[in-house]
């Protein structure tokens, strides 16, 4: 089989050595490179029923980092780079990036090697950083069984595993060892127990992150590979690593974030999409779970990804769009423990159900900046820049539920107080606090409507809320309303 790499070189766009502590003060923004921004500025039409390239390139992310940015984000999170399958499959194009066919060459759909290079050394001009999406558990093919010798650098049967359908999630041989994927785009599943594979993928993606300047990286389907292959190709790595399991109990994944630096937090995705998708939500489900993953995971919550959307799962909009309820859930990824993620088109109000309807061209929105659920975000990833500020221990003081009823949460990680509420427009939501450790009648400021209270004298507080809207109370953030 070949073994040929990526060869780092000298114009390599140089990362920005950075730490997992200092990804912990960041937030990231996700896109899906195909449906993000083409190179010309222009808007094709894009049918995402039709599963097919809408022409974004890293050019067109290049041109709108601006965008990104003015919502204060300073990271993002790409498709994956390398190339895939071409032509139409009865389940459309490889446009997302997941369906791998060689992986020592670039998706040219997206650009060049120069294009990739110059959005690398854009971002780090900008302050901002790179996370590269990188997929090892499997290949993509059209047939079954596959053409191997289309697969570059694994071209031949013996580097796979022997084929079978995972039927049993609660077999973790049949996990890691079995295909996913389906007669129609079969996922050839690598083997990765094979040590000249191991040694590959290790010197793949250490020269992968040189070569492009990565600062991060995002790992596709870490479920479906033993434990024991991610520390040493984390290690080779040598930068941020976040992965997906995608699973929502927390005991499950729980021992991977003993692996890899972090985990997308998929067990607080599920009941924080419940809590706030009807009025009737159950809030102490989210808490359990918040509680149990603090006292589970390596870091407590600390450094995991939290998100209420992504390319996988549904649009929170797809099934509710009261937007009391809206910016209530799209508050929690900022204002808890964890790297807050917000998937693209999220706030420009995009409904797209399940895959492939949540993976619309973001062009069509015009970019506007001026949208409510824009200058939301803003104040959101403002808030949290405040609290970071404020306080040299924020990023290391875990969150607490003071108060959780029936539709009123209320979250303190200081110095910032969050309240929330599932109630709904409709509602005119209440909270009162005892002694939450404020001084005694000191101001509190909300960062999303800069209006003002004070705490009682004895540091607590009682709020009157009303269209069944969040708060979220900082320090002194709204001098001059500079947030907004």
């Amino acid at each position: 089989m070949l073994r040929r790499l990526f060869a780092a070189s000298l114009l390599a766009a140089p990362a920005l050595c950075a730490s997992a502590q200092d990804w912990q003060k960041r937030s990231i923004y996700q896109l899906v490179t195909d449906r993000f921004a083409t190179s010309d500025g222009s808007a094709p039409p894009c049918d995402t029923g039709e599963r097919i390239y809408c022409n974004g390139t890293w050019q067109g992310v290049i041109s709108r980092l601006g965008y990104i940015q003015n919502m204060g984000f300073d990271a993002i999170w790409i498709s994956p780079i390398v190339a895939n399958i071409e032509g139409t499959t009865p389940e459309g194009q490889a446009y997302h990036g997941y369906w791998t066919q060689d992986q020592n060459a670039l998706n040219d759909h997206f650009g060049t090697d120069a294009d990739l290079k110059l959005l690398s050394t854009t971002l780090h001009e900008m302050g901002m950083y790179l996370m590269i999406d990188v997929v090892v558990n499997h290949m993509a093919a059209t047939s079954l069984p596959p053409n191997y010798t289309a697969f570059t650098p694994f071209d031949e049967q013996a580097d796979f595993h022997r084929f079978c359908w995972i039927t049993d999630y609660n077999n973790q041989t049949d996990v890691e060892q079995c295909w996913l994927g389906d007669t129609n785009v079969p996922l050839a599943d690598m083997d990765t127990e094979d040590d000249a594979i191991v040694d590959f993928f290790n010197n793949w993606i250490h020269n992968l992150v040189i070569e492009y300047g990565a600062d991060g990286v995002r790992i596709d389907t870490v479920k479906h590979i033993r434990k024991s292959f991610w520390p040493a190709f984390v290690a080779a790595a040598n930068v941020f690593s976040i992965g997906e399991v995608l699973d929502g109990d927390v005991n499950y994944v729980s021992p991977y974030t003993g692996v890899v630096d972090s985990v997308l937090d998929y067990p607080t995705y599920y009941p924080l999409y419940r809590a706030f998708n009807t009025t009737s939500g159950n809030l102490s489900e989210l808490a359990d779970t918040v509680k149990a993953a603090q006292s589970s995971y390596r870091l407590g919550e600390f450094m995991t990804g939290s998100f209420l959307e992504n390319q996988d799962n549904p649009r929170f909009q797809s099934t509710q769009t009261d937007q009391a309820l809206v910016k209530n859930a799209m508050a929690w990824p900022f204002i808890q423990d964890g790297i807050p993620i917000l998937y693209y088109g999220q706030e420009q109000g995009y409904t797209g159900g399940n895959d492939p309807y949540n993976r619309e061209a973001l062009w069509l929105s015009g970019y506007e900046e001026d949208k409510p659920l824009v200058m939301h975000v803003r104040t959101l990833n403002a808030a949290r820049k405040a609290a970071i500020a404020a306080s040299d221990q924020y990023l290391n003081t875990s969150l607490k539920f003071l108060s959780v009823s029936q539709n009123t949460l209320v979250v303190s990680k200081p110095p910032m107080l969050t309240l929330l509420t599932n109630g709904g427009s409709a509602s005119t939501p209440s909270w009162s606090v005892p002694d939450v450790g404020y001084a005694g009648d000191e101001d509190l400021i909300d960062a999303l409507s800069c209006d003002t209270m004070k705490a009682d004298k004895d540091g607590g507080v009682s709020v009157q809320g009303s269209g069944g809207m969040p708060q979220v109370r900082p320090d002194a953030l709204c001098d001059s309303r500079d947030v907004r």
